[in-house]
């Protein structure tokens, strides 16, 4: 009997002119404002942060995330660095 292959783990990011973001592979938003996004995805916890960002387009059944303003970072983090300093919710409830 054949094994299933495990389903790939995958994500596309696609930044246009730092105006425009559009993700894939996003599983869920955690939070969201206008200078910062938290979105938990397929490859970890996803930080972007930014001036007037507002979400165009979500459809967390396919994974699908828009994000336009002023984009400034992106960064990954994966749980591994579980318990160094504050992280993403020390910064936000300083």
């Amino acid at each position: 009997m054949m094994e299933q292959p495990k389903k790939q783990k995958q994500q596309d990011v696609k930044l246009t002119n730092r105006k425009l973001l559009e993700l894939t592979g996003v599983t869920k938003v955690e939070s969201f404002d206008s200078e910062l996004f938290l979105l938990d995805t397929e490859l970890g916890m996803l930080t972007i942060t930014g001036h007037n960002l507002h979400m165009k387009h979500l459809s967390l059944e396919q994974g699908l995330v828009a994000i336009e303003g002023l984009v400034h970072s992106l960064a990954y983090s994966d749980g591994n660095n579980a318990g160094k300093g504050k992280g993403v919710f020390g910064k936000l409830f300083r």
